[in-house]
């Protein structure tokens, strides 16, 4: 009777026990090759399988498992439920060596309360490099010559937002313009006005200066500096003679050189003396001598004014001689 029961005790304990066991966290490393090339990397598997406590937490090394292969980085974990309260942990430790040999990596370890569980432990070879020896020597490469057009040598902001940059200089351009437009009030629509000819732009700069009184109000030298600038405004407008460019002198000889102003030369000579005192030697001229210079201006711009084209005349000329045609008795040999 004892028996039986002694053996019912035992099978209790161990399913208990078993059980026990099985809740038990295990930590488990795993290589994809044991053996590495120096230099290079490999992963490292973790796998930690245990009841979900957050109190519970892995010890993993920071710099190395050992002391000749390094933990390059820690790639991020991944945490699966699998019911019952236990969890799954995955995680991959990136290692490389740059030492060759046999190396027994350290555990990895899980603390949980007061119990600490360790992984087991791998072994990992690292294979040396081959390298090349002395015998053969390289040369350095030459610089590689690329081809580069205009856009390689701009900046990197003018690449991507050139389009950009280049609407906003259209805008601000067009903008500038029209302040320009607007500030000279120049209408860029409006119709070109036409040319005054130069004759009648000298006698209305003569008569607005004339109304403007300048000597009676004591300012003799302003007076015949405009008076000598209309005149050789004329001149080149006219004659196309540069007269803004010449002395007093330069333009007598001119004027005399030239048949349609030789006729005039008098005046234009009257009124360059008598402005070359006033300006030059600050001789005060009396009201007749500023009466008779503006009179010789407007004199001189009369006499040398393009003649009218003789249309009538020629006209008539051409009518009288188809009269004369037509009365002539014709000559029948």
């Amino acid at each position: 009777m004892l028996r039986p029961l002694r053996i019912l005790l035992i099978c209790l304990t161990a399913l208990l026990g078993t059980s026990a066991f099985a809740q038990n966290p295990s930590v488990k490393l795993s290589l994809d090759s044991a053996f590495l090339l120096m230099g290079r990397t490999t992963p490292l598997h973790l796998e930690l399988v245990a009841p979900e406590n957050p109190e519970g937490h892995l010890i993993i090394p920071k710099d190395s498992m050992c002391d000749k292969v390094e933990i390059l980085k820690l790639l991020k974990a991944d945490t699966t439920q699998l019911g019952n309260g236990r969890i799954e942990v995955k995680q991959d430790i990136i290692l490389q060596s740059f030492d060759s040999g046999v190396y027994r990596m350290n555990p990895i370890m899980y603390v949980v309360n007061n119990d600490t569980f360790r992984s087991n432990r791998l072994v990992l070879k690292v294979y040396p490099v081959e390298v090349d020896s002395l015998e053969t020597i390289h040369d350095y490469a030459d610089v590689a010559d690329i081809d580069r057009s205009f856009i390689d040598y701009l900046p990197d902001f003018v690449v991507n937002y050139g389009l950009w940059i280049l609407a906003v200089i259209i805008v601000l351009g067009g903008g500038a313009y029209a302040y320009y437009l607007l500030r000279n009030r120049k209408n860029p629509f409006a119709p070109v006005a036409k040319p005054v000819p130069p004759y009648e732009k000298a006698v209305d700069e003569l008569n607005r200066l004339q109304s403007e009184k300048l000597c009676e109000s004591g300012r003799e030298k302003e007076f015949y500096t405009r008076l000598t600038d209309i005149l050789r405004i004329y001149l080149q407008g006219r004659f196309g003679i540069n007269a803004m460019e010449m002395t007093s002198t330069q333009i007598r000889n001119t004027i005399n050189a030239n048949e349609e102003t030789r006729l005039s030369k008098e005046n234009m000579e009257r009124v360059l003396e008598t402005a070359d005192f006033v300006k030059f030697a600050k001789v005060r001229p009396l009201p007749d001598d500023n009466i008779r210079a503006f009179n010789s201006a407007m004199q001189f711009v009369e006499d040398t004014k393009p003649k009218p084209a003789p249309a009538e005349d020629s006209a008539v000329d051409i009518a009288d001689n188809n009269k004369n045609d037509k009365t002539q008795p014709k000559n029948h040999n």
